[in-house]
């Protein structure tokens, strides 16, 4: 028995650093190129910068949201901004062939988006809530709750393995109210990187110097050079943790949080796998530094 115990310590190390140095498959969906970036960039920074693997993946793209520019014109700057932001974020970025303004939670684009999780293999699928002023970005929701569970279900688009297990799905930060506010089970603070975030997302300059700023009356306002544009584009995208998010991040961080200035939450769904406090932390193993 003395001998069994060390042995069964050793074995407990050894899986334990196993399930450390795993890559973690991460896949964020949005309705749009640069969606995923505002809901999840910060994190997707950092699982990158620990050698993880993270995809975006737009599901329309982007070619209506201009206020001079639309079509397959647009499409184009909007495809080749996402590639860009890919690379400064250092995550692969897709763009699906579905027209802005038009997305609808058919079968067809049910079956893109299983096959999106299963060819990425994931361990964590991020996407909106289904309750958004966007219709777009309410059918992304209702389109990756859809696929929850069926990942798993060979008979469901066969022509792509199906997952062995359910990844856990989450639901990335929103202010919406109604019907229920947004519940952060988990938070993460990207301090650190949410220069290289901003960075990152000033790719996207048909959208955050162009688009955005003119339907929101704001366009006057858009610095012409790159220093100025990217303080600009950090000011309107720096938001303080709200209380729930606080006390999400005092959870995972300990009472250190309270000094965060920057953070992203994200609320379990509750179709996909429930995991337990300590595979949270293997899943986001920023949490345990």
């Amino acid at each position: 028995m003395k001998k069994f115990v060390p042995v069964l310590c050793l074995t407990l190390l050894t899986t334990l650093a196993l399930a450390q140095d795993k890559k973690i498959n991460v896949i964020v969906f949005g309705a749009h190129p640069d969606d995923c970036d505002n809901d999840a960039g910060g994190t997707a920074i950092l699982f990158s910068k620990m050698g993880h693997n993270v995809k975006f993946v737009s599901l329309t793209n982007g070619d209506a949201g201009h206020q001079d520019k639309g079509g397959g014109e647009l499409a184009k700057i909007r495809i080749a901004e996402a590639k860009e932001a890919g690379k400064r974020f250092g995550v692969e970025y897709a763009v699906l062939d579905n027209h802005d303004g038009e997305l609808m939670p058919t079968l067809e684009n049910r079956l893109k988006v299983i096959r999106e999780i299963r060819k990425w293999n994931a361990d964590i699928v991020i996407a909106p809530r289904p309750n958004d002023y966007h219709p777009d970005h309410r059918y992304t929701g209702i389109l990756v709750q859809d696929a929850a569970y069926l990942v798993i279900v060979p008979n469901v688009a066969p022509d792509i393995p199906p997952l062995k297990k359910n990844p856990v799905f989450l639901y990335s930060e929103d202010g919406f109210q109604k019907p229920t506010p947004f519940d952060p089970d988990i938070a993460v603070i990207i301090d650190e990187v949410f220069d290289q975030k901003i960075y990152a997302m000033a790719a996207h300059e048909s959208q955050f110097f162009e688009w955005l700023p003119w339907i929101s009356g704001k366009l006057d306002n858009v610095p012409k050079d790159e220093k100025n544009r990217l303080k600009f584009l950090a000011d309107w995208r720096a938001n303080a943790p709200n209380e729930t998010t606080l006390e999400s991040l005092k959870k995972w961080y300990g009472d250190s949080a309270s000094a965060t200035k920057h953070a992203e939450g994200f609320e379990i769904c509750e179709y996909g796998k429930q995991p337990s406090d300590e595979e949270i932390r293997m899943l986001f193993p920023m949490l345990s530094k």
